[in-house]
């Protein structure tokens, strides 16, 4: 019998899942702030003090203009906050 199917199979666990999150539109409409970065995601506790990216996921609804820097966003979140008048700054 082979060597690779004597041992067991384990799963694969990404070793860069700990430094990504996600943020809903709601959170950002619950905390209150015109311009959001990473580092006011830490301060506010949206995020863990490890995380490097951040990305913005159109779940829930945005009322107020903010802008988004240095923070990523999908599609259906970048179209939400832009038709707030929000904006997005790479």
């Amino acid at each position: 019998m082979p060597l690779q199917r004597r041992l067991p199979k384990r799963g694969f666990k990404s070793p860069h899942v700990k430094f990504n999150a996600e943020v809903t539109l709601s959170d950002l409409d619950k905390l209150g702030l015109s311009e959001v970065d990473l580092l006011a995601l830490k301060k506010a506790g949206l995020v863990g003090e490890m995380v490097k990216s951040v990305k913005v996921i159109c779940t829930g609804a945005i009322r107020r203009a903010i802008t988004l820097s240095g923070v990523r966003a999908t599609a259906g979140a970048k179209a939400a906050i832009e038709s707030a008048g929000g904006s997005i700054m790479a």
